[in-house]
């Protein structure tokens, strides 16, 4: 059941990522145009993060990693990260979408943070047993 949702929820998430326009923004404020901001965006150094793309592949990361490790984690790792890259390059081909750097750094960020507390609680895991 909890395998569905994670398809069903991938499937509007792509959609979502791909419309060439803000379907939330066209719910929450009325315009195509506005993406709705959840926090500022992360800097590091040389380095911009979207904070919605972290937060969305974060979450899209959290239920893909955590129902399919022990059966398909290589399978769902490697989807996981070139989805995060392929989606973000659709937007150079998709009308009022455009490509950007930290929208791409986001993406990775939040599967690579979703990949480490996989791997810290299987290694949790494995040490108290």
């Amino acid at each position: 059941m909890l395998k569905l949702f994670f398809y069903l929820v991938n499937l509007i998430f792509i959609i979502l990522y791909i419309f060439p326009g803000s379907i939330l923004g066209k719910i929450i404020y009325g315009d195509f145009n506005k993406q709705p901001q959840l926090t500022n965006d992360f800097s590091f150094s040389i380095f911009d993060f979207s904070s919605n793309h972290t937060f969305a592949f974060a979450f899209i990361s959290f239920f893909g990693l955590f129902l399919f490790y022990k059966d398909n984690l290589k399978k769902i790792s490697i989807y996981l990260f070139s989805s995060s890259i392929i989606l973000e390059f659709l937007h150079i081909f998709i009308p009022n979408r455009s490509f950007q750097f930290s929208d791409l750094n986001g993406n990775l960020l939040g599967v690579i943070v979703i990949y480490l507390f996989l791997f810290v609680y299987l290694y949790a895991k494995k040490s108290i047993n």
